[in-house]
């Protein structure tokens, strides 16, 4: 996927949280796109079997989602941004108790990896985090991580989250996408001022070893398993339970003020446009401090209200998320950004922004469309797929 970089002299809009128990989206429904991922737990069981075959063999593969350094254009200046109705947040879930002060950052448990499969065939990654959810099943990452834009398909095939990713590991099991939801303008136009998705995904799926069968065996398994070389295994796995069960879910936050503090998580991976590779994508990193005040517009990639941070991360980080009000000991805050896209402001072939669209009522009006959506297990007791 072609991924533009926003270059010297681009001013940068920012955002802020008001803490603010209000829920007051007015949008229509027509805002929101709804798509089907795995839609059984048959299909769902050929994905997990496809990423854990071999070790996590297809995991370890996989290379960051990125862009094209080459397609650096001149950024708009825009003026400030106004919210499209009153402020609102849902609160998250996990640790209820502090785990006392720390000097470093707590990384939150919440964040990991999304693993696709690209219209071109290559396996690729991106960032997210799940967000709280009635259903305790939802995943916040960017809306270019879920649709292909290169190849016009509609979805990114193989969609799955591994949250603490590492190394070919999943300590919390890694989850099926069911269905995706996005802004109707990013399905449709592409419109990167609405490059937010919220995925539901099924019940994590534990890998706890590979046992080889035999022909009469491996038909009758109906689980997750994998021919390979000639010989059949059965994959054996476990229901893992609910993604917010096992990691928590950061809050959502949406028509906040400008100019507070915020953290960012991700997994950088790329070279800087210069070639320069500081970042490996194998452990996630953060940013710290306050967005800036002016919006940006890219009219290549529709982009008017886009919100910024000083931050020089490489792609990978993007889909990663935006939190407000973050709470070090708790590790968890509010999500009213996602990265989007990256900027060079000083013209030095170094990325040292990174922009989010601005949430507001009608990126609420998508999150809350997907927080009441149920997923369901994939697999039961002994491995057998859940009916």
């Amino acid at each position: 996927m072609k991924r533009i970089l926003l270059p010297a002299g681009g001013a940068v809009l920012a955002t802020g949280l008001l803490a603010s128990g209000l829920s007051g989206v007015a949008q229509a429904d027509g805002d929101v796109s709804r798509d089907p991922m795995a839609t059984s737990t048959s299909q769902a069981a050929s994905v997990v079997s496809f990423w854990l075959a071999s070790n996590g063999a297809a995991l370890r593969r996989a290379t960051q989602y990125t862009w094209d350094s080459k397609e650096v254009r001149k950024v708009v200046s825009k003026g400030g941004y106004s919210p499209d109705g009153r402020p609102g947040t849902t609160a998250p879930t996990g640790e209820s108790k502090s785990t006392g002060r720390a000097q470093n950052v707590n990384l939150p448990k919440t964040i990991g990896k999304v693993f696709f499969v690209d219209g071109s065939g290559k396996l690729r990654w991106c960032s997210g985090t799940s967000i709280q959810s009635n259903y305790r099943n939802l995943v916040s990452t960017a809306a270019h991580c879920v649709y292909d834009t290169d190849s016009n398909k509609a979805l990114l095939d193989r969609w799955v989250f591994v949250p603490g990713y590492y190394e070919g590991k999943a300590p919390w099991g890694i989850y099926v996408g069911k269905q995706a939801f996005t802004h109707y303008d990013f399905e449709t136009y592409e419109d990167y001022d609405r490059d937010y998705a919220f995925v539901t995904v099924y019940n994590g799926i534990r890998f706890e070893g590979v046992k080889r069968v035999n022909r009469g065996d491996y038909g009758r398994f109906s689980g997750p398993k994998r021919a390979w070389g000639g010989s059949n295994y059965i994959l054996v796995t476990r229901d893992a339970g609910r993604l917010g069960d096992n990691v928590g879910g950061q809050g959502f936050a949406w028509n906040q003020p400008t100019g507070k503090t915020v953290r960012t998580f991700g997994y950088p991976s790329a070279p800087h446009p210069d070639g320069n590779k500081p970042y490996s994508g194998v452990t996630p990193k953060h940013c710290y401090g306050k967005t800036t005040a002016k919006a940006v517009g890219a009219p290549w990639l529709k982009i008017e209200e886009h919100i910024g941070l000083k931050c020089a991360v490489t792609p990978g980080y993007d889909g990663g998320p935006w939190l407000l009000n973050y709470n070090n000991s708790k590790r968890l805050g509010y999500v009213n950004g996602t990265t989007s896209t990256f900027a060079d402001q000083d013209g030095n072939d170094r990325i040292d922004y990174i922009t989010s669209p601005y949430f507001d009522g009608e990126t609420a009006a998508v999150y809350n469309a997907a927080k009441n959506v149920w997923s369901g297990k994939i697999v039961g007791p002994n491995g057998e797929l859940y009916k």
